[in-house]
Protein backbone atom coordinates (compact mmCIF):
# COMPACT_ATOMS: atom_id res chain seq x y z
CA UNK A 1 0.00 0.00 0.00
CA UNK A 2 1.00 3.52 -0.62
CA UNK A 3 1.16 6.32 1.63
CA UNK A 4 -0.43 8.93 -0.14
CA UNK A 5 -0.27 12.55 0.23
CA UNK A 6 -3.18 14.64 -1.30
CA UNK A 7 -2.51 18.40 -2.06
CA UNK A 8 -5.72 20.31 -1.98
CA UNK A 9 -7.63 18.07 0.31
CA UNK A 10 -10.79 19.21 1.05
CA UNK A 11 -13.89 18.83 3.59
CA UNK A 12 -16.29 18.99 0.42
CA UNK A 13 -17.97 15.70 -0.77
CA UNK A 14 -18.51 17.41 -4.29
CA UNK A 15 -15.07 17.77 -4.98
CA UNK A 16 -12.84 14.68 -6.91
CA UNK A 17 -9.80 15.31 -3.71
CA UNK A 18 -12.82 14.42 -1.36
CA UNK A 19 -13.42 11.43 -3.56
CA UNK A 20 -9.67 10.48 -4.14
CA UNK A 21 -8.77 10.77 0.11
CA UNK A 22 -12.61 8.45 0.42
CA UNK A 23 -11.08 5.64 -2.23
CA UNK A 24 -7.34 6.06 -1.29
CA UNK A 25 -8.63 4.80 2.28
CA UNK A 26 -10.91 2.38 1.18
CA UNK A 27 -8.31 0.38 -1.07
CA UNK A 28 -6.04 0.26 2.44
CA UNK A 29 -3.89 3.44 1.58
CA UNK A 30 -2.56 5.56 4.00
CA UNK A 31 -3.29 9.17 3.51
CA UNK A 32 -2.06 12.78 4.17
CA UNK A 33 -4.26 15.58 3.76
CA UNK A 34 -2.96 18.95 3.37
CA UNK A 35 -5.16 22.01 2.16
CA UNK A 36 -6.24 25.82 2.86
CA UNK A 37 -9.40 24.22 4.32
CA UNK A 38 -10.15 23.39 7.82
CA UNK A 39 -11.34 19.76 8.72
CA UNK A 40 -11.04 16.59 7.98
CA UNK A 41 -11.50 13.79 4.81
CA UNK A 42 -11.28 10.11 5.79
CA UNK A 43 -10.68 10.67 9.03
CA UNK A 44 -7.63 12.53 8.59
CA UNK A 45 -7.09 15.82 9.73
CA UNK A 46 -6.21 18.95 6.99
CA UNK A 47 -2.82 20.20 8.11
CA UNK A 48 -1.10 23.40 6.81
CA UNK A 49 1.94 22.49 4.04
CA UNK A 50 4.25 22.74 6.97
CA UNK A 51 5.05 19.63 8.65
CA UNK A 52 7.40 18.18 5.99
CA UNK A 53 6.63 14.01 5.80
CA UNK A 54 9.34 11.83 4.83
CA UNK A 55 7.47 8.23 4.18
CA UNK A 56 5.75 9.17 1.20
CA UNK A 57 4.94 6.99 -2.14
CA UNK A 58 3.08 9.18 -4.28
CA UNK A 59 1.43 12.95 -4.04
CA UNK A 60 -1.47 13.44 -5.49
CA UNK A 61 -2.11 16.59 -6.89
CA UNK A 62 -5.66 18.57 -6.87
CA UNK A 63 -4.60 22.39 -7.20
CA UNK A 64 -3.95 24.80 -10.20
CA UNK A 65 -0.64 25.46 -11.54
CA UNK A 66 -1.37 29.13 -10.08
CA UNK A 67 -1.23 27.79 -6.90
CA UNK A 68 1.21 25.18 -6.87
CA UNK A 69 4.30 27.47 -6.85
CA UNK A 70 3.98 27.64 -3.06
CA UNK A 71 4.65 23.72 -3.22
CA UNK A 72 7.84 23.33 -5.07
CA UNK A 73 10.29 23.46 -1.83
CA UNK A 74 7.25 21.59 0.18
CA UNK A 75 7.63 19.09 -2.32
CA UNK A 76 11.38 18.96 -2.71
CA UNK A 77 11.73 18.54 0.74
CA UNK A 78 8.79 15.73 1.38
CA UNK A 79 11.10 13.74 -1.34
CA UNK A 80 7.71 11.38 -3.14
CA UNK A 81 8.64 9.32 -5.24
CA UNK A 82 6.21 10.01 -7.89
CA UNK A 83 3.52 13.12 -8.39
CA UNK A 84 0.28 12.49 -9.96
CA UNK A 85 -0.73 15.42 -11.78
CA UNK A 86 -4.71 15.05 -12.24
CA UNK A 87 -6.64 16.17 -15.11
CA UNK A 88 -6.43 20.50 -14.62
CA UNK A 89 -3.06 20.43 -12.55
CA UNK A 90 -0.71 19.77 -15.13
CA UNK A 91 2.48 21.88 -15.09
CA UNK A 92 5.33 21.28 -16.66
CA UNK A 93 7.44 23.79 -15.16
CA UNK A 94 6.93 21.98 -11.85
CA UNK A 95 7.02 18.41 -13.78
CA UNK A 96 10.90 19.22 -15.11
CA UNK A 97 11.91 20.92 -11.63
CA UNK A 98 10.64 17.59 -10.00
CA UNK A 99 11.94 15.38 -12.67
CA UNK A 100 15.60 17.11 -12.35
CA UNK A 101 15.21 16.00 -8.69
CA UNK A 102 14.78 12.62 -9.10
CA UNK A 103 10.97 12.80 -8.54
CA UNK A 104 9.02 10.56 -10.87
CA UNK A 105 5.82 12.42 -12.53
CA UNK A 106 2.59 11.51 -13.86
CA UNK A 107 -0.27 13.15 -16.00
CA UNK A 108 -3.38 10.90 -14.81
CA UNK A 109 -6.66 10.45 -12.77
CA UNK A 110 -5.83 8.84 -9.19
CA UNK A 111 -9.36 8.27 -8.93
CA UNK A 112 -8.88 6.17 -13.09
CA UNK A 113 -5.53 4.78 -11.43
CA UNK A 114 -7.48 3.20 -8.55
CA UNK A 115 -10.61 2.01 -9.98
CA UNK A 116 -8.28 -0.10 -12.50
CA UNK A 117 -5.59 -1.56 -10.64
CA UNK A 118 -3.36 0.84 -11.87
CA UNK A 119 -2.27 2.79 -8.63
Amino acid sequence: MKNTLIIGATPNPARYAYRAAQMLKSKGHSIVNVGIKNGEVAGVAIEKPEEIHHDIDTVTMYIGPALQSDYFDYLLKTKPRRVVFNPGTENDKLEGFLNENGIETLNACTLVLLATGQY
